[in-house]
């Protein structure tokens, strides 16, 4: 959240100004989300990728087919299914479910997946439950996240959490 109040505060949140930054200054930016050099270096290829490939138009990326572009987004040094998860659903607005340590963390905690799940396979649990509805996803994944952040932390507080009847 602070990295993105400084982005901002610079005024770089388009891709376009991201895409001119050199990588010091975007890391002196992004600094308090941590591993801040790798991560510049990961947004750096994301919007060098957005130039080349759509002309910084997320619009026109919104136009490719989702398993398409889920494979265009692959192929970008940096991200992986998660970060090009997010892109999708939070970008482009595909229906498409984001599996995340807070996801894992509450159903594996609750006793309906073993640690050691597979991301493609838990996702497919979602997708395959839910209705293919980007509001929807979106509104679960962001349940699941405030969930997580207030209930399921690294020391869980289960005796308040609202799903606690829910544990197998």
């Amino acid at each position: 959240e602070k990295a993105i109040s400084n982005l901002k505060k610079k005024k770089l949140m388009s891709p376009r100004r991201l895409h001119k930054i050199n990588h010091k200054t975007l890391a002196s930016v992004i600094k308090p989300a941590g591993f801040f050099n790798v991560k510049a270096k990961r947004v750096k290829n994301f919007v060098n990728f957005l130039f080349i490939r759509y002309n910084y138009s997320i619009n026109d990326m919104r136009k490719t087919p989702l398993s398409a572009l889920r494979k265009e987004l692959l192929l970008v040094n940096g991200i992986g299914p998660e970060t090009a998860d997010s892109i999708l659903l939070y970008a482009t607005g595909k229906p498409v479910f984001v599996i995340d340590a807070y996801t894992k963390r509450i159903f594996q905690r609750h006793g309906f997946i073993k640690k050691d799940i597979d991301y493609h396979k838990l996702q497919r649990l979602f997708m395959d439950n839910l209705p293919l509805k980007t509001a929807l996803i979106n509104e679960y994944h962001a349940l699941l996240v405030e969930l997580a952040k207030t209930f399921c932390r690294g020391k869980p507080l289960c005796g308040e959490c609202p799903l606690e009847d829910l544990k197998r």
